[in-house]
């Protein structure tokens, strides 16, 4: 292992002055103990919060809050680089030159002599190299198209993902409305298992409708995470409305009742139609 790295210059250029300081706090003389207690299982669930909060600030359009949190997410990049480092597998060097031959191999319409009629055809090119790209690799289990979608996804965006691989040879719905037909036919089933009070079949049945919901999303091109986002913001909008509401009275959510704040749903609603920008 290299020995642990001096302290960081001000004036170095700044990726290796953080690479610096990454090494400094995993150095077990006088580095920070708590650095030096991570491994790649226990950083790794900072790392997914970290690609959310990134995405958060870009939803919010705060560039300045967009910043710090590249920061945070490049300093993710670096950390496990570090103590892959340590264990003598590659280091940040390793991780910049991949990727680099990668974006060139992934590009032969920019850094090759290939030319693509439109951005479609650009895109069945970039996804037939990185098939070639998984054929490559080696690996003594049998090979399927769907053995490289990461398990740690969000659970839906999966779901999207998967069902995009399996698209591409054929085994997909014509149209959005086979899916929709498809959707009914999985919310009767959860019906009939609610009604029958199986939760472990509801469980199933509630994942069949959230899959078919997926494949709805890719087959509107909508990123199903982004659109729960935006519902997210909505709800969290409109429960405000209702205690802000509630506020102004002299109440509470607490010390109302369901048919009261259904009202003030609605009311938020309305304010909300009344706000919106009109089309011209």
């Amino acid at each position: 292992m290299p020995a642990p790295a001096p302290p960081a210059e001000a004036d170095a250029h700044p990726i290796f002055r953080l690479v610096e300081i990454m090494a400094r706090l995993r150095s077990p003389d006088g580095g920070c103990p708590w650095d030096l207690e991570q491994t790649f299982a226990t950083i790794a669930p900072y790392t997914v919060e970290e690609a959310y909060e990134v995405a958060d600030a870009i939803e919010r359009g705060d560039l300045s809050d967009l910043r710090d949190e590249l920061g945070d997410l490049l300093l993710q990049v670096v950390f496990h680089s570090r103590m892959a480092e340590e264990a003598g597998a590659f280091d940040f060097g390793a991780v910049a030159e991949a990727i680099n031959d990668k974006m060139i191999r992934r590009h032969p319409h920019v850094f090759g002599g290939v030319t693509h009629r439109d951005v479609a055809e650009q895109t069945r090119a970039w996804e037939a190299i990185k098939a070639a790209e998984r054929a490559a690799k080696p690996s003594d289990a049998p090979k399927s198209l769907l053995d490289d979608v990461p398990v740690g996804l969000p659970a839906l965006t999966r779901a999207v993902k998967l069902s995009k691989r399996a698209a591409r040879v054929g085994f997909v719905w014509p149209s959005a409305r086979e899916v929709l037909a498809k959707l009914h036919e999985e919310v009767a089933e959860l019906e009939a298992e609610i009604a029958v009070g199986d939760v472990d079949k509801a469980r199933e049945e509630l994942g069949d409708v959230l899959f078919v919901c997926a494949n709805l999303a890719r087959e509107l091109d909508v990123d199903p995470e982004a659109a729960l986002r935006a519902t997210n913001a909505k709800f969290m909008r409109r429960f405000k409305f209702i205690e802000a509401e509630l506020a102004a009275s002299g109440s509470s959510p607490e010390a109302s009742n369901l048919e009261e704040m259904d009202g003030l749903w609605e009311a938020a609603k309305a304010a909300e139609r009344l706000s919106a920008p009109t089309p011209r």
